[in-house]
């Protein structure tokens, strides 16, 4: 008996460790979503004050080129999963997202669980790379990408650019977003009411091709900000159901220790209790 309530003691205290571990994770996923969060704002009007340069610059050059995208018709789709574990299907609603384009599109895909997901869904994937574990490295994953894609619309293979990733909203929780990026959608920069001609340096072609590039990367990095902080708010999910279980867990053993005491007392008892009788013998 003593051997079997030394084992439940036993199983009592790493659940009570697990679910140590499980707090600390559910913590830092917070803090890390948090984080993004903040950070979204920052980015969002960064965005918008190059928006409203490149309306001011189509109005000084209206048949400049859109972004200096290749005339090809390829496309090339940025695919935002997971970069670490306990995220439950979060990669998998990504890749099911893009499944019917899977093969009529150039895949950029961006997390390592995401990879591995893919590589065993035996998809290809044209560039891959690593979801920084920190929000601050964010801007250097955008230049990657931009870089990467870059490369591509220079030789012709790929004329146009989506990004798909997930999106955590209050109230409604992670769904999957498909956001179009190149060529740019010039009905987004409304012209400017302003008729005053700005001081300009360079060409209005070199100035429109600066700012796209400006405005693309701003985008790349509200949509990583987005994918970091709907992957930490899918872990603290899992991390919350983990905790509910483990505290399901921790009570039932709990319960099974007081039993097996209770054995042990009652047992104790019933043994003095005859050795009692038969000292009196």
């Amino acid at each position: 008996m003593s051997d079997r309530l030394a084992d439940i003691s036993a199983r009592i205290d790493g659940v009570r460790q697990l679910g140590a571990v499980v707090n600390a994770m559910r913590g830092i996923a917070a803090a890390r979503a948090q984080q993004a969060r903040g950070q979204l704002a920052a980015v969002d009007s960064y965005a918008a004050i190059v928006a409203a340069a490149i309306a001011r610059g189509l109005a000084l050059a209206p048949a400049a080129p859109s972004g200096g995208a290749s005339p090809s018709t390829r496309s090339a789709m940025v695919l935002f999963c997971a970069e670490q574990g306990f995220v439950g299907a979060f990669s998998a609603r990504v890749l099911d997202f893009v499944r019917d384009d899977l093969a009529t599109s150039d895949l950029f895909l961006i997390g390592t669980r995401g990879a591995a997901a893919a590589a065993e869904r035996g998809i290809a994937v044209g560039w891959k790379s690593a979801m920084p574990s920190h929000s601050p490295g964010i801007p250097k994953l955008a230049d990657g990408i931009a870089t990467a894609l870059y490369a591509r619309m220079a030789t012709g293979e790929i004329g146009r650019l989506d990004a798909v990733f997930s999106i955590w909203q209050p109230g409604h929780g992670t769904h999957v977003e498909r956001r179009h990026l190149l060529p740019l959608d010039l009905t987004l920069f409304p012209r400017s009411a302003d008729a005053s001609v700005p001081l300009l340096n360079l060409g209005s072609a070199a100035l429109l091709g600066a700012l796209t590039a400006d405005y693309l990367h701003a985008q790349l990095c509200t949509i990583a900000l987005h994918a970091f902080a709907a992957e930490n708010e899918a872990r603290m999910e899992a991390m919350s159901s983990a905790r509910t279980q483990i505290e399901r867990q921790l009570s039932r053993l709990q319960a099974s220790q007081k039993l097996v005491r209770q054995e042990e007392i009652t047992e104790e008892i019933i043994e003095l209790a005859a050795g009692e009788t038969a000292a009196r013998r």
